[in-house]
């Protein structure tokens, strides 16, 4: 099964992209005992439209273009649900074990993401109901998704 963090827009080089990148390292090295092939990042571009809505829209095309046949969507909204990191280990658990080829954590724009989009998603996540940065809560996902796959495995980073 692969991991993808599709997000739009880039990170920057400096402190945040380096921190992202350290836990996409960790967790894909320690993933792999797991069946987990890659943890891949994936940014698209922000549109350019004048109006927020056809900004969604045309990010959630970019976005959809994406997204592997049978992955499984999660948006990142902070409306959604807040899961403690054993709730979400065991989500991840389960769609490993119903042979998804992917799951896929999608991050949007500025504007949010189109309704289209999140009616796909088999879970929308909430890192509270806070407003964060998008580098912050990149770098939130992907420590949360090496915390998972470490609980998985057994090992002792993750501690209650």
């Amino acid at each position: 099964m692969r991991v993808m963090v599709v997000a739009v827009g880039r990170l920057k080089t400096g402190p945040e992209r380096e921190l992202a990148e350290a836990y996409r390292k960790r967790a894909q090295a320690i993933g792999r005992a797991l069946g987990v092939r890659e943890i891949e990042i994936v940014e698209v571009r922000e549109s350019r439209a004048q109006e927020a809505e056809r900004r969604r829209v045309e990010e959630a095309i970019a976005i959809a273009s994406v997204i592997p046949e049978r992955g499984t969507i999660v948006v990142l909204d902070q409306r959604g649900e807040s899961l403690d990191s054993a709730a979400l280990a065991a989500l991840l658990q389960r769609w490993r074990t119903d042979d998804r080829p992917a799951v896929c954590f999608v991050i949007g724009g500025a504007d949010g993401l189109a309704a289209s989009l999140c009616e796909r998603a088999a879970l929308r996540l909430a890192f509270g109901t806070a407003t964060w940065p998008h580098q912050l809560v990149r770098i939130m996902l992907l420590e949360q998704i090496y915390r998972v796959a470490s609980m998985v495995a057994g090992h002792p980073y993750h501690r209650a």
